[in-house]
């Protein structure tokens, strides 16, 4: 039956998909990439799996509020770990498995974890990490590893059932780490009622049809393949086959065989594909209704390039992990979003613009947030809560235009302001002129040091495949479109850009690059 608000299950985002198992129990949930044979998970067999999680984590010794480090790849393990041990108000710590020893062990001791579930293949540092801090619970994926239990083993050997406590409305879900683009990363507290609050508008507001299916090729420890898939997609009875990695073409024809009818990734992943041409051409994409595109810039350009290429609709969509996670979406009446816009505020959420004298403006400012998916603070950053959360409001660092139809419009991150010759200059103003020219396939933009001006833009760029163009006709192709103080000084172009653990563009390594070939321009 329906959980209804009297269960202890009610408000505990473990249980998301409940309602979807007891009403598809045979439908497929998970279809799963990762290995050499494609395993298929169905509601059945993932309720059963969660409660097995749950128990399991109990009878080990841990107790909620415990936190526990995940490090595990995108295979569905992923799914009813995560979920599983949230069941047990035991709260998930999950790793990027692309940081090096040091970070991880940061992670590891800032969130004061207890236990580990690790696959070694997905990470080398993590099993020995949790060694050195002897943490009493730890589970291995792969067997052989001395002091640990085997993950699969110790599982089917647990008890099928679990009977939750109840939880109160502030106890803590999940705490994903922030990348540490500026510093060491932050642990993000999130609540069991803002993600069920989160969770519940979805249903409410723009409710799935159970045959929809998504891909997610990107890692699942990142908002992006959460938010966009497992979360929407498993709660509504659907199904989302998972990719280990993202390759091009191996994306594309998962994405046609498989007849998905919707996928979400970073934007540097949609550049690839649309590299790909000859092959997408030849697939039937004939299931396909949407695509999503968000995490990181947008520019309106690559979103006209995706709607064209596959024939159906491309969004941008925008989320911040401590903000709801999402705040902006599509209207609810109906409207079609421009491109370039992630779309008008969510309901019953609110959101607010303010310039730089910390006043509210109609039309132009920094994004600031507040409904009960915002995190209740930062774990251990008394001087950061402080500093970002007032009276339940969360200042995002992101810079936004709103136009009088209430859509908005992101300009760029705060902290990639920069200012040169008195003039302030956003990087992705400058990248989304480059990409309207159609040799440019990507473009980082960062600011480097000038003796005159302070810092002036220089630009990496990835021609499109079959296209050529000299610096100099490009540089001269963004002084024709735009200001003269936004063209890039320098343009280099490269083969591919240097990406992050969740696929994003690492715009410090672009500048490390840049000001190592540059010095001080001018």
């Amino acid at each position: 039956m329906p959980i209804t608000q009297d269960d202890p299950r009610w408000n505990n985002v473990g249980y998301w998909n409940h309602d979807a198992a007891v009403s598809y129990p045979d439908r497929i949930a998970i279809i799963d990439l990762s290995r050499s044979e494609p395993r298929e998970v169905r509601y059945r067999e993932l309720e059963e799996r969660l409660d097995r999680v749950a128990r399991l984590l109990v009878d080990s010794g841990l107790e909620p509020g415990d936190r526990i480090a995940m490090s595990v790849s995108n295979r569905f393990e992923f799914v009813e770990i995560f979920f599983g041990a949230m069941r047990a108000g035991i709260v998930p710590v999950p790793l990027n498995t692309k940081l090096g020893a040091d970070t991880l062990d940061y992670v590891m001791r800032d969130a004061e974890c207890v236990g580990a579930i690790v696959e070694e293949s997905a990470n080398p540092h993590v099993a020995g990490l949790a060694d050195a801090l002897e943490l009493k619970t730890r589970l291995v994926l792969e067997p052989g590893r001395a002091g640990w239990r085997h993950y699969e083993e110790a599982l089917i050997a647990t008890e099928p059932s679990f009977t939750p406590k109840r939880l109160a409305d502030d106890h803590p879900s999940f705490q994903p780490y922030t990348s540490g683009s500026t510093g060491r990363p932050k642990g993000v507290v999130l609540t069991h009622s803002g993600q069920c609050w989160w969770i519940g508008c979805l249903k409410k507001y723009w409710p799935g049809d159970e045959h929809n299916r998504a891909l997610a090729a990107v890692p699942l420890y990142h908002k992006n393949a959460m938010a966009g898939a497992i979360k929407p997609m498993l709660s509504w009875g659907g199904s989302v086959v998972l990719l280990p990695n993202f390759e091009p073409r191996r994306f594309l024809t998962v994405l046609s065989e498989y007849r998905c009818t919707h996928a979400g990734a970073v934007p540097a992943v949609f550049t690839l594909l649309l590299q790909e041409r000859d092959l997408i051409e030849s697939l039937d994409f004939s299931a396909l209704k949407s695509l999503k595109i968000g995490s990181a810039p947008t520019p309106k350009e690559l979103l006209d390039a995706v709607e064209a290429a596959f024939g159906v609709a491309a969004s941008e969509s925008y989320g911040l992990t401590e903000g709801g996670p999402v705040m902006i979406g599509v209207p609810t009446d109906g409207r079609v979003v421009p491109h370039g816009s992630c779309g008008v505020v969510w309901p019953e959420g609110e959101v607010k613009l303010v310039d730089a004298n910390g006043d509210e403006h109609p039309s132009y400012g920094e994004l600031w947030v507040r409904n009960p998916g915002v995190t209740p603070g930062y774990w251990k950053l008394p001087k950061v809560n402080a500093e970002r959360i007032k009276d339940g409001w969360l200042s995002t660092g992101d810079v936004f235009s709103k136009d009088d139809q209430g859509f908005f419009y992101f300009r760029g991150r705060t902290d990639d302001m920069f200012n040169s010759g008195g003039e302030n200059v956003y990087p992705l103003e400058i990248e989304n002129m480059l990409l309207r020219n159609p040799a440019v396939a990507e473009a980082s933009v960062v600011p480097v040091p000038h003796r005159i001006k302070g810092e002036v833009p220089v630009a990496m760029v990835v021609k499109a495949k079959g296209r050529d163009i000299t610096e100099e006709e490009l540089r001269q192709f963004t002084l024709s479109i735009g200001p003269a103080y936004a063209h890039p000084r320098r343009i280099v172009f490269v083969e591919e850009m240097p990406l992050n653990g969740p696929g994003k563009i690492d715009r410090k390594i672009v500048q490390r690059l840049m000001i190592e070939r540059f010095g001080t321009l001018g």
